[in-house]
């Protein structure tokens, strides 16, 4: 297993590796793919305002993106989760999963549809993009990586600025309508008709089968 990390110390503990800080772990036998499903901030406990408001536009879109996941898979390409950190310095992707998944968060139901698997990638990121400050354009190289379709929550927030850079690195982006949610249907429309006039990125329901899945 081949890793590699930005400023990382990681020790082993029972059959897992504990994050110390940021990683990113590339197994040898990962072949390059063109495209990758970029999963923005749905492992969220939600726990800010108007937390209850996203979450009621993010549960169905969070069905979405679990089909869509599977279709990804069996198409054999990565799926990286880009997360905030939340201002947790000293915590971790996985730590993450764990309080979203067994505390009773608000988030908890998306993390239950989204739970990541055993060999998905994950970046954490400190600001609105997942670009700013994270080794994910480093990832996205190594895989061999051109062309991005991008989830998650806040259309109008941290999809928008992770598509604004993604577009600025010359990656083709591919948004499908029906994984993007904000806090409302108004926001999200206009975060898509920007998304789709400014960075032309291409805007269809992931049952589009234009999706570039290999």
């Amino acid at each position: 297993m081949a890793i590699i990390s930005i400023h990382a110390n990681i020790r082993k503990k029972s059959s897992h590796f504990v994050l110390k800080e940021l990683e990113i772990i590339v197994t040898n036998s990962v072949q390059a793919h063109k495209t990758a499903l970029i999963i923005i901030d749905m492992i969220n406990d939600l726990h800010f305002e108007h937390g209850e408001r996203l979450l009621k536009h993010a549960l169905p879109v969070a069905k979405n993106i679990a089909d869509l996941k599977k279709v990804a898979y069996r198409n054999h390409l990565p799926v990286i989760y880009v997360n905030d950190n939340y201002g947790r310095w000293q915590s971790d992707f996985r730590h993450l999963v764990e309080h979203c998944l067994h505390k009773d968060v608000l988030g908890k139901p998306l993390a239950e549809l989204l739970k990541p698997g055993e060999h998905d990638y994950f970046v954490l990121k400190p600001q609105f993009s997942g670009f700013f400050g994270t080794p994910l354009n480093i990832l996205l190289e190594h895989l061999g990586i051109d062309t991005l379709i991008i989830t998650g929550v806040a259309g109008n927030m941290c999809v928008q600025f992770t598509a604004n850079d993604a577009y600025m690195n010359h990656y083709r982006i591919f948004i499908p309508s029906d994984c993007v949610a904000s806090n409302s249907q108004e926001e999200n429309h206009e975060a898509l008709k920007t998304m789709e006039n400014v960075i032309k990125a291409t805007i269809t329901p992931s049952t589009d089968k234009s999706f570039p899945f290999s």
